[in-house]
């Protein structure tokens, strides 16, 4: 009896180190290796360079669209495991809307069809999901655009509930800006959102009052700019805005245009006309500025997006309808970094497209002509 026990046990524990024999042959089998890569990596075609007047250039850099892109490659015994147990579930992209980089080069997006907000830290290979679904608890159902203040804490504006949720760096849930009692939500449909830290203020745009609301830190409304109308400083459904030192720009989107005021609400100029020819809008999105003061807007309808000067006048477009790299399928949000890195929100490709823009100073200071 005693001998048959053991002989069963030896009989198990021979299978177990066969079948790991097993799985450590195919991972090291070059047919297995190839097969995955040939399953996992997709070949693109690097788009070449866009070269613009007076010698700058945008620089295609790189797509993503999944927590796998950032998390560090498994090892060997990573692998090992991954065949075992099976790879492990990576969040994804649904439907993009809005992103914000942060003071440590964080892309941090806005996701409505994962209701949650999405943190890429690539040079620490983290990624990080945030979401709030406690019924009764401030649930944020639908985040829409997204900003980050001079801590690197994180602001999100909800259209559906009417507020605006604010967490730490590290995503914990620290307070809701316009939650009422009964749980409504002070704002009709906050979209766009800019913070400056300097000030102690807050920018949202309420698409559905044809306005912008100007907080303080605490949340409480100083004062509000707009009003329904064509005229200007008037705005028809304003959706993003953004915070350009003392400037503020802001998508007047059923109007077809890009107003600009000063940080006090005053204003200063626009641009913009409807229509379907380069230089005209018909379904504006987002809009973001470079480190040489040009005004970066992006097309949901032509999945293009336009650079213009001060004046209003184009400079030049990138982009075109479709699913390869620089092709987009309604870009919703864009952020520039201080060092012109561009990062476009390809919404329906449910992916971020990231580019380059090398201006006037930055060729210089590489000692070029």
């Amino acid at each position: 009896m005693v001998q048959s026990l053991l002989t069963a046990g030896t009989t198990v524990h021979l299978r177990r180190s066969w079948l790991l024999t097993v799985v450590i042959l195919a991972v090291l089998s070059p047919s297995w290796s190839s097969e995955k890569r040939k399953n996992n990596t997709e070949i693109v075609a690097r788009p070449p360079d866009l070269l613009l007047q007076g010698g700058r250039k945008l620089v295609f850099e790189r797509s993503f669209s999944s927590e796998r892109d950032v998390r560090k490659k498994p090892g060997f015994f990573g692998k090992v495991l991954n065949v075992i147990a099976g790879a492990p579930a990576y969040h994804s992209l649904v439907r993009p809307y809005s992103i914000a980089v942060d003071s440590r080069g964080r892309a941090i997006l806005t996701d409505p069809g994962a209701a949650g907000v999405h943190i890429f830290d690539f040079a620490g290979q983290k990624y990080k999901f945030i979401e709030r679904r406690e019924k009764g608890k401030d649930a944020m159902l639908s985040p829409q655009c997204v900003a980050v203040d001079a801590q690197d804490n994180i602001y999100v504006t909800d259209s559906q509930v009417g507020k605006i949720f604010v967490f730490s760096p590290g995503g914990k849930y620290l307070r809701a800006i316009g939650s009422l009692k009964g749980g409504e939500g002070f704002f009709k449909r906050p979209t766009g959102i800019a913070v400056d830290s300097a000030a102690q203020r807050i920018y949202i745009t309420d698409t559905l009052r044809d306005r912008i609301y100007v907080l303080n830190s605490r949340g409480e409304v100083l004062k509000t700019i707009g009003q329904r109308g064509t005229d200007q400083g008037q705005f028809n459904f304003p959706t993003e805005l953004k915070l350009n030192e003392h400037e503020l720009v802001v998508v007047d989107a059923m109007n077809f245009r890009v107003q600009v005021f000063n940080s006090n609400g005053d204003f200063r100029s626009s641009f913009g006309r409807q229509g379907d020819s380069s230089g005209e809008l018909f379904r504006p999105k987002a809009v973001a500025i470079d480190s040489e003061g040009h005004y970066y807007l992006a097309d949901g309808l032509w999945g293009v997006v336009q650079v213009f000067d001060q004046s209003g006048r184009l400079l030049y477009y990138f982009g075109k309808t479709g699913t390869g790299p620089e092709e987009f399928q309604s870009p919703t949000g864009l952020f520039i970094t201080s060092e012109d890195y561009v990062f476009v929100v390809d919404s329906l490709n449910r992916r971020i497209q990231e580019f380059r823009y090398f201006g006037l100073e930055k060729r210089s200071a590489a000692g070029q002509p």
